[in-house]
């Protein structure tokens, strides 16, 4: 069948088909479903919280809370449905839930709070309540929409707040009778402060009108001889002025008759300068009249000589041009032989460097073969020596004629040579006694000398110096 919830209602549907729960405004119940409908609208608690304060002071907390399921959180409904949908809003279950939470968190609170902390902070402690009430309410997608706090209230047998108010009343009787006398000794203070300020503000406008007085006075005397002060500046002014005027006419007049003095001058001396100007201008008419004369004379007589030797001057030039053509064209002949001379000659020497050129690529060429030939030559004989080094070495010199050349290399260098070999003797006598030995020995030093001087004379051809002696003369 087809359910439709009210506008605060919800329908929570369970059974076949439907994991866990399905909560919706209308829906189709069919077989093996079941349903049923919970209301959102929010519901007031009252309740009388007894606590203590941090003080071990009992006190009553009044308070209202309006609680309901959250109607804008589908998630919070889920929980309301699935953990209180069986029982009605207003059942004690719902009520007495609510409230040991309500109590349990309030007491919590208050036991860390004094007394004055509590009466004074009201709307703090409210937050504070509301807070951690609303946390533990979220888990049964309960929602507090308003929580107001009544006034604190005494527990029997401890009148905390009753004496406190008749502290507050005594306190205020008090003030107020100080108040009152207060108020007493600033009327009559007052009064006579006013009297005296009255007597004082008379004499001070007194003294003011009386030096107002005199200072206007002073002023208008200062203004009386200000104003005379200033005509008398007005006058000399006025004086000066007139002074000025009349040296400026003086000035003028001055002026005026030394121009007319200076232009009568300067008329007189134009007229003179006029007058050079025009015997000037005669003079030199007349020069240039007798200056055309004599050239009229002497130009027929010049003109003609100067044709003349113009036409002797064009002639010589003429002789020198064609003159000079000639060599010109000489010399750029003699320069066109020259040219085609030193091309044959660069031709020639052209062709000898190719010839030469040839013939040294075919010299090398030659090299190369012989190279080549030699090599199989020289691999050939190896082989045939079964790679013996040595013997072909000595085969090749001696095929070469090495060792002729070296006998003959040798034959020449002792050519020509022609030793002398000097034979000497210190004598053969026997020697005597001990005595003479030494003088012997001398002798022999003495006796050998010649022979060393006439070996060294033959073989180098140097003689001894004369302080060492002379050789005989050869026979």
């Amino acid at each position: 069948m087809y359910k439709v919830a009210s506008a605060s209602e919800y329908l929570v549907i369970t059974g076949a088909g439907i994991p866990d729960l399905k909560i919706a405004k209308k829906a189709w119940v069919l077989p093996g479903q079941s349903y049923a409908v919970i209301d959102l609208s929010p519901v007031n608690y009252t309740f009388e919280v007894q606590a203590m304060s941090a003080e071990k002071l009992p006190f009553v907390l009044p308070a209202v809370f309006t609680i309901g399921p959250r109607a804008d959180d589908r998630e919070a409904i889920e929980k309301y449905a699935r953990l209180l949908a069986s029982c009605d809003k207003n059942s004690k279950h719902v009520e007495e839930l609510v409230q040991g939470i309500i109590e349990g968190e309030t007491r919590v609170l208050v036991a860390s709070m004094t007394m004055e902390e509590v009466f004074k902070g009201t709307k703090e402690f409210k937050e504070e309540v509301f807070d951690k009430v609303q946390i533990e309410l979220n888990q049964f997608g309960l929602f507090i929409y308003n929580a107001n706090v009544k006034q604190l209230v005494d527990v029997p047998g401890h009148e905390y707040f009753s004496y406190l108010g008749q502290k507050t009343q005594m306190e205020a009787a008090n003030q107020a009778k100080v108040d009152v006398a207060e108020a007493k000794m600033k009327g009559a203070v007052g009064s006579k402060l006013r009297e005296g300020q009255t007597l004082q503000n008379a004499a001070k406008i007194d003294a003011e009108t009386k030096i107002i007085a005199t200072q206007r006075e002073g002023e208008g005397k200062k203004e009386e001889v200000k104003v005379k002060a200033e005509v008398k500046v007005y006058e000399n002014q006025r004086e000066a002025e007139v002074a000025k005027a009349n040296a400026e006419l003086a000035m003028k007049k001055a002026g005026w008759a030394k121009e007319a003095q200076v232009a009568e001058v300067e008329a007189q001396k134009a007229v003179a300068m006029k007058e050079a100007q025009l015997q000037k201008e005669v003079e030199r008419m007349n020069a240039l009249t007798m200056t055309e004369k004599l050239k009229a004379e002497f130009l027929s007589k010049a003109s003609v000589e100067a044709e003349t030797k113009a036409q002797e001057a064009n002639w010589k030039l003429y002789q020198e041009q064609k003159a000079a053509d000639a060599i010109l064209y000489q010399r750029g002949k003699e320069a066109e032989a020259m040219r085609a001379a030193a091309e044959a000659q660069f031709f020639a020497k052209q062709k000898a460097a190719d010839g030469e050129f040839y013939a040294k690529k075919k010299e090398a060429e030659g090299l190369v073969e012989l190279g080549k030939a030699q090599g199989v030559y020289l691999s050939t004989l190896m082989d045939s020596l079964g790679g013996n080094y040595g013997a072909m070495r000595d085969f090749l010199m001696i095929n070469g004629g090495m060792f002729q050349e070296i006998a003959r290399i040798n034959a020449g260098a002792v050519r020509g040579l022609q030793p002398k070999i000097s034979i000497w003797t210190n004598g053969g006598e026997a020697s005597g006694g001990g005595g003479n030995a030494a003088m012997k020995e001398a002798a022999g030093v003495y006796k050998m000398l010649p022979p060393l001087f006439k070996t060294v004379q033959e073989q180098t051809g140097m003689l001894p110096p004369n302080w060492m002696g002379t050789l005989p003369a050869d026979n």
